[in-house]
């Protein structure tokens, strides 16, 4: 116990709870079945990716595993039809 100074107690910080994000493909609260993003929206598509043309991920945008799939496949068509860059230096 030497070097041990007094008997306070050490404070735990508190473990945040992180608030979640609203899955930004849900329409008006519905997820579409079958999940589908349309490659022609780039708008919503922009959002999904960044300033570099990278598709973001899923911790980042909140979307569940299905919609993020369905925005993958939508970016990949929308690069291929010329509509997002494939990157943007």
């Amino acid at each position: 116990m030497a070097g041990f100074s007094g008997n306070k107690a050490r404070k735990r910080s508190k473990v945040r709870s992180r608030s979640r994000k609203k899955d930004p493909i849900f329409v008006d609260g519905v997820r579409p079945r079958p999940m589908f993003v349309d490659y022609k929206d780039v708008e919503l598509l922009k959002k999904l990716i960044n300033r570099h043309g990278r598709i973001v991920g899923r911790r980042k945008t909140g979307c569940t595993a299905a919609s993020q799939h369905a925005v993958t496949q939508a970016v990949k068509r929308a690069r291929f039809m010329a509509l997002l860059p494939y990157e943007d230096v």
